[in-house]
């Protein structure tokens, strides 16, 4: 249920990281699939292979199948291993010094390493009180799996991790793709978020962190004002987002449909403008950032939305 990855990749590179132990990006949930026939493609290959989301499961002990040793390996044997492999790769690299995938692919394990250790306290929850994990919904069945999500986001973001990308209804067309059942299919699906995000939000307001942390919630569009049986078509002629904390004002309303829901008619916004909006919030400018030797693929750019910025 979040938008597109990509600005946050880009400003990933323009940024850099703030731990070096941690990903800059994380995917948590399982991206949807498109029900008329597409798929969608995660990732910022373009910009190359190290930009490349790393996608956790929220099991403390197997966040990711690489993570941990194999069964038959001790730790001292593991780091023996990685060292040869490290001098390997540095051999490697004095042969072959142009090949950025070779680079990548460095960085890649010597990050998986560290993040061995790294992450299972990151997603230690039994460390957070009754009151913080109940604060999410994890003493919930409904509510349990969205808020490991949402309370591991907060725990990767005091930890240094610039961008936690949350999904929700991933698999096949996409839980959240009601063309039959609409009425169940949302009030079963509401349901399991609306805990979750809220304690989210007044979770990182209490520890100060609501400041500068900015909570982006959007989908790839709406669904129709008209029925289709029991359900609703895909709509992209007007669809809402919000957006909270990191600068933005709280409590406004920006744009509107007309009557029936079928058109923006106030302040309409390409998505875009959105990419912008948080990226103006992070100080960059996109027609400024642009890696040597490749070319932004979007030819919009978006506008900051000013009107919604504190």
């Amino acid at each position: 249920m979040l938008i597109s990855p990509r600005p946050f990749c880009w400003a990933s590179y323009g940024l850099g990281t703030l731990n070096e132990n941690l990903p800059e990006f994380v995917v948590l949930g399982t991206p949807t699939g498109d029900c008329c026939g597409g798929a969608w493609t995660h990732g910022a290959s373009y910009l190359g292979p190290e930009y490349a989301g790393v996608r956790l499961s929220t099991d403390p002990k197997k966040p990711l199948p690489y993570l941990a040793p194999a069964d038959s390996m001790t730790a001292d044997e593991q780091k023996e291993n990685f060292s040869l492999l490290g001098r390997l790769n540095r051999i490697s690299g004095i042969d072959y010094p142009g090949d950025k995938d070779l680079r990548a692919r460095i960085k890649a394990y010597e990050l998986a390493f560290q993040m061995q250790t790294s992450i299972p306290e990151t997603l230690g929850f039994e460390k957070e009180s009754a009151e913080t994990q109940a604060l999410y919904g994890m003493d919930q069945n409904h509510t349990r799996e969205f808020g490991q999500m949402c309370l591991a986001a907060r725990r990767m973001a005091e930890r240094g991790v610039r961008f936690i990308q949350i999904f929700h209804g991933g698999g096949g067309g996409g839980a959240w793709d009601a063309h039959s059942a609409i009425k169940q299919n949302h009030t079963d699906l509401a349901a399991q978020v609306d805990k979750p995000i809220a304690g989210l939000l007044k979770d990182l307001k209490r520890r100060g962190m609501l400041d500068d942390t900015l909570v982006v919630f959007g989908t790839e569009f709406g669904r129709s004002p008209g029925a289709q049986d029991s359900g609703r078509d895909h709509h992209p002629e007007g669809f809402s987002a919000w957006l909270a904390g990191g600068g933005i004002k709280g409590g406004v309303q920006h744009g509107a449909t007309d009557a029936l829901g079928f058109h923006a008619i106030e302040n309409p916004h390409y998505i875009t403008d959105i990419h912008a909006t948080v990226m103006h919030q992070l100080g960059l400018d996109s027609h400024q950032l642009e890696i040597p030797g490749r070319k932004r693929l979007a030819l919009d750019h978006g506008v900051p939305i000013m009107d919604i910025i504190a």
